[in-house]
């Protein structure tokens, strides 16, 4: 199973400044609301920066609203009118990466949520998908091996399950911080992994019997563990 995730840009300053450079276009009547937003070759060229640069921000501004995909017509500006719009871009350029401890909590609430969602709306399919990252993650533990990029596999697919796309999306999201910091400091000891393999399962079985309350439970006692474990390694204060 592939991990796939959404990547930051590997230059802040340049997503920054196409998405600047588009909100100059609607303030000087470039472009107004509504209106369809020019190739991403045309941008590129007028702002001097790569195609994927512009498709970075794009993605980044349609995440936010402020920008709509229409199929097969193209990228149009939200008709929200220019002051919402304006407010809402400034805030972007503010926003800060965000500290480990507030990926953590975010991904608590997250999770609460979508093991009560996965336990309600699950397929079978759902099913085999969780299944298949929770033997993945067993045999990375049970082989010595670090495992997590497993671990998160498996709580990506209960997020999966949960058939709220929205989620799913924040959750991916905000995987590439985790994972960072999660290697980085090695957060969890042998006790731990071993300890989460059972939690794990009991998640799953929570799950597999659509017993919602019993899934977020289970969830919460993880996630309980895991915080502590967050603040004995100095990573959460």
């Amino acid at each position: 199973m592939k991990l796939e995730i959404l990547t930051k840009t590997d230059n802040k300053e340049v997503q920054n400044k196409i998405i600047a450079g588009i909100k100059d276009l609607i303030n000087f009547k470039n472009l107004e609301p509504g209106e369809k937003l020019p190739s991403e070759r045309k941008l590129s060229e007028k702002f001097g920066v790569s195609r994927s640069n512009v498709r970075e921000a794009i993605q980044k501004l349609e995440f936010y609203g402020i920008l709509k995909p229409m199929p097969q017509s193209g990228t149009f500006i939200a008709n929200i009118g220019i002051t919402a719009i304006n407010g809402m871009i400034e805030d972007i350029l503010e926003l800060e990466d965000p500290d480990f401890k507030s990926l953590v909590e975010t991904r608590i609430l997250l999770e609460l949520k979508t093991a009560r969602l996965a336990a309600i709306r699950r397929t079978e399919s759902d099913l085999k998908r969780i299944r298949q990252a929770l033997d993945a993650y067993n045999k990375m533990v049970l082989e010595g091996k670090d495992a997590v990029q497993e671990d998160l596999l498996f709580h990506l697919a209960i997020a999966k399950a949960s058939g709220n796309s929205t989620i799913e999306t924040l959750m991916l999201i905000i995987t590439p911080g985790i994972i960072t910091n999660f290697e980085k400091h090695h957060v969890c000891d042998e006790n731990q992994v071993i300890l989460a393999m059972q939690e794990h399962e009991e998640i799953y079985e929570a799950i597999e019997k659509q017993d919602s309350q019993l899934a977020k439970n289970k969830m919460k006692l993880h996630f309980d563990i895991l915080y502590q474990y967050c603040y004995n390694a100095k990573l959460v204060t």
